[in-house]
């Protein structure tokens, strides 16, 4: 049968995508780049790569948008959701993934389906109008061939930002006569974060450290623009050199057993693979040399002797603006047989990207079946996701799933038709609950 669809890039959102068209009866034709060539972040050859963290963040599907938006995924079929279910490592209630099984158990299950043809091989021209329906995944790291091919199309309309990656340490190699086992405020399994702490002293010489250390050139790279939930570790200390005192290095919720003195400074280290030998220090993405990490980082305590698996690098995200180029099925508006999905299109994170692949893919199985699809509910956490795609307000720029893009819930009549606002954990509930709700209604009416 010859494929009805093709997908550009084999990412999250790429190799969702594809399995929600062959899940649907749809063949798909997948081109990827990898194993032929890579891209500066991307080291293994499998799909569906995490380069910048193992977490998909938290699993809290009562309380935080991230964990709604894994629920309703895992409610849709996901085979990203699937996979992670299935590779998780402890990791407190975020659900964080051994990183190469996760990456190897999607590509399995892809090169494995019947209606699914991977072609290794890199795409450097536009698709022409006539082409077939296509899915342009290619994430934040598209070649430069194919982005200047995007450009032209779509008039240059792009913006771009940077993202980093953090560094991993073998667990064996850490101190424990000063680290310790203990998740924040005791929530989860204790072994899910080691901790090692600073007193005072010791955290301002090591931002010192980092304020003066020599940082990686970016080359033919133009100005950054970081995104805001992925900042250097560098970068948000020379926001104030106490900046990272309210971020990654917060000692809240933490008691040394080593010492009665309360920590000054934490930093904490996250399970990296199933067999939990690795470590990712949490946070602590960097554009430092390479040379300048291994020396600042040994001045943590309890990581003096720290021998590291990877160490930490940045690159470029690429993404159109979605909101004037896409419609609400993804569709280029000035081409429709071309769609965009995942970080390309715009949106942040791995379960966002994700995410619009899985939409991308129930939107492409109508077109192609000449059915108009149902845009899901803006109150859902996939819904919410795609009305921030088409969010012409103000200076667009990527998201992450929160409830700020969700609509608005004030408060609720009580039983007595008194109206009563609803604030804090109970509200962030309230949206869950709307959300499922919602969720279940809208997947009823396009499975009927």
């Amino acid at each position: 049968m010859p494929a009805q669809v093709h997908i550009i890039g084999a990412g999250l959102a790429g190799s969702e995508a594809a399995w929600q068209l062959a899940s649907r009866g749809v063949a798909v034709k997948i081109f990827d780049m990898k194993p032929q060539r890579f891209s500066p972040a991307h080291k293994n050859a499998d799909f569906a790569e995490l380069v910048c963290s193992n977490s998909l963040r938290s699993d809290d599907a009562a309380h935080n948008a991230v964990g709604l938006m894994h629920e309703e995924m895992r409610r849709f079929g996901s085979l990203i959701m699937r996979c992670a279910d299935a590779c998780k490592v402890p990791a407190g209630g975020a659900l964080a993934v051994d990183r190469n099984g996760f990456a190897r158990m999607v590509t399995e299950q892809l090169r494995q389906h019947p209606l699914i043809e991977i072609v290794a091989r890199e795409i450097t021209e536009f698709p022409s109008a006539e082409a077939p329906l296509t899915i342009i995944a290619t994430g934040p790291l598209t070649s430069a061939d194919f982005i200047d091919a995007i450009l032209r199309q779509v008039d240059r309309q792009s913006l771009s930002f940077y993202d980093a990656i953090a560094p991993v340490v073998y667990k064996d190699s850490i101190d424990f006569t000063k680290a310790w086992y203990q998740s924040r405020y005791d929530k989860g399994d204790k072994f899910d974060y080691i901790n090692c702490p600073l007193n005072k002293e010791q955290y301002y010489h090591f931002v010192e450290a980092l304020l003066a250390a020599e940082k990686m050139p970016f080359h033919d790279f133009e100005e950054p623009h970081y995104f805001d939930g992925c900042l250097p570790i560098e970068v948000m200390a020379e926001r104030g050199v106490d900046t990272l005192m309210f971020g990654p290095m917060k000692p809240v919720g933490l008691t040394n057993p080593h010492m009665s003195e309360k920590p000054y400074a934490v930093v904490q280290l996250r399970q990296d693979n199933k067999e939990d030998t690795l470590r990712n220090i949490v946070g602590f993405q960097t554009k430092l040399k390479y040379g300048e990490q291994e020396r600042i980082f040994r001045m943590i305590p309890g990581l003096e002797q720290a021998v590291f698996a990877r160490l930490g690098g940045i690159h470029k995200n690429t993404f159109i603006r979605s909101p004037w180029l896409l419609n609400e099925y993804l569709q280029l508006k000035t081409q429709k047989n071309i769609m965009f999905a995942g970080q390309i299109s715009g949106c942040e994170g791995y379960v966002e990207s994700a995410n619009v692949g899985m939409l991308a893919g129930y939107y492409a199985s109508c077109l192609v079946n000449d059915k108009t699809p149902i845009v899901p509910p803006a109150t859902t956490a996939t819904g919410a996701m795609l009305r921030h795609l088409q969010d012409t307000t103000g200076d667009y720029q990527p998201m992450n799933i929160n409830f700020g893009i969700f609509p608005t819930i004030q408060g609720e009549i009580t039983a007595n038709g008194k109206f009563r606002k609803i604030k804090g954990a109970d509200r962030k509930e309230a949206y869950c609950k709307r959300a499922l709700a919602d969720f279940a209604q809208w997947l009823e009416s396009i499975n009927d």
